[in-house]
């Protein structure tokens, strides 16, 4: 399909109307994060991501275990195995795309995450039966694999739950279950994999709980919102004779071209490429930098991963409540700046004076400034594209991202060696700050001059 021949309904705003692209203030007060939750659809989802998420990182923490129990102390088999999380992203993301626009969302995501809850099982098994690691890296691969699918029909299917004034309180909840999960999920998971508790085989069968009880919220989400997509699909793509005839690889193009074509998409993108890229390039650097300062192994990085939880939650609540006020493109500036100044903060502070209490208050600023970001570009995102071009949108996205997570992560866990970890940290936040307030200043300079 020749993306030049986009008919004119498919067209997103103009760069003129940029300015206008900020939620609704009525539609937000009357719909608020209760109101939105009564919606048994978007309920069903969000709780399925809360177990989820939590599932994600108790398997998270009994690989790592599990890699201790066989090389203790071995870095290289930690970056395997982080490696073949990721490079399913570049191999099946741009498919993944294609094929979520074609398939039953929901339907796409409770088979995923069934079989996901069957080849977690297998990972105890492929330990304790088999002494070398490739069994279990295939097993890592092809979960991950199945990831690729989920993660965009998750996305995508968010229009499909809640009407548009509530699309801004939806994405905030989805996006910041997340990071909230997320980060419970490490500190409460780092103690369940310990030999005191359930251990790294238990932590294998919990966590193949957790999908198989997501599976099943998913599944009860009502058919009719299913049904009513596909056809809507269907009529869009002018039968189903002509979706089966396009080959994926001419979608895969189309998807290209379209986020070629439209500056803002490219943008974001670009934004969160950037986010990616300071993301990987802290990740193991500030693990290091906190076991150094407060000389603790993993109790207190579980500690701090909870408060920036509590971060992340109050600063959702806060931008659901009041982010009407402000465009999103000027919210994700100056959440941008916000966080790096808070890791410039951050590094400075917990060196010279290490305390728990201290770098705990910090870690809660980082994760309501860290909020704002993904929701409103997630937002931006669902305004700018259309239905039948969101799935294949939102897997660019995730491809974007984790390869500017991969390359900087390897590139900073290299310079901290010769650098070390406080320059890395101080480093990414004097990037991040200064691109938040360069592209505010630039935002307000192209506002003025419309005027």
């Amino acid at each position: 399909m020749d993306c030049s021949n986009i008919s004119s309904k498919n067209k997103i705003p103009s760069s003129e109307n940029k300015q206008n692209l900020r939620p609704s203030k009525d539609a937000l007060s009357g719909a608020g994060f209760r109101k939105i939750l009564k919606n048994r659809n978007f309920f069903l989802l969000w709780l399925g991501q809360i177990i989820s998420q939590f599932g994600d990182r108790l398997n998270q923490m009994a690989l790592i275990a599990l890699v201790y129990q066989r090389a203790p102390g071995s870095a290289l088999q930690l970056a395997k195995i982080i490696s073949f999380t990721i490079i399913p992203v570049f191999i099946i993301g741009p498919v993944a795309g294609v094929y979520v626009d074609r398939w039953d969302r929901r339907k796409t995501m409770y088979i995923c995450d069934l079989l996901r809850c069957v080849l977690v099982l297998l990972i105890p098994l492929a330990f304790f039966y088999k002494r070398s690691f490739f069994p279990i890296y295939l097993i890592v691969f092809i979960i991950f694999c199945i990831s690729r699918f989920f993660v965009p029909a998750k996305m995508a299917i968010v229009p499909d739950l809640v009407d548009k004034g509530s699309l801004l309180l939806a994405n905030s909840l989805v996006a910041t279950t997340g990071m909230i999960a997320a980060a419970f999920g490490l500190g409460l998971s780092g103690i369940l994999v310990s030999p005191a508790w359930i251990g790294v085989e238990g932590g294998f069968y919990l966590d193949s709980l957790t999908f198989f009880i997501s599976a099943f919220l998913i599944f009860l989400i009502s058919k009719r919102i299913a049904t009513s997509q596909k056809e809507s699909l269907i009529n869009v793509s002018r039968g189903v004779l002509e979706v089966i005839r396009k080959s994926v690889f001419s979608e895969m193009k189309e998807g290209f071209f379209y986020l070629i074509k439209h500056k803002e998409l490219r943008y974001i993108i670009g934004v969160l490429f950037l986010l990616g890229a300071a993301l990987g390039s802290v990740n193991t650097v500030i693990i290091v930098f906190v076991q150094q300062a407060l000389h603790s192994a993993t109790k207190d990085l579980g500690l701090l991963a909870m408060f920036l939880a509590g971060g992340l939650f109050f600063g959702s609540i806060i931008y659901g409540r009041f982010g009407h006020r402000v465009a999103l493109f000027k919210t994700i500036f100056l959440s941008l700046s916000c966080v790096g100044f808070t890791l410039i903060a951050f590094s400075f502070i917990l060196k010279s004076n290490p305390h728990f209490l201290v770098a705990a208050v910090l870690a809660i600023v980082l994760g309501v400034v860290i909020s704002p970001i993904i929701t409103a570009c997630n937002t931006l995102i669902h305004q700018l594209s259309h239905d039948e071009m969101r799935g294949k949108v939102f897997s660019s996205v995730e491809i974007v991202i984790h390869l500017a997570f991969l390359v900087c992560m390897l590139l900073s866990a290299f310079l901290a060696d010769k650098l070390g970890q406080a320059k890395i940290l101080i480093g990414a936040g004097v990037i991040l700050a200064l691109f938040g307030i360069l592209s505010l200043i630039n935002e307000s300079s192209r506002n003025n001059s419309r005027l």
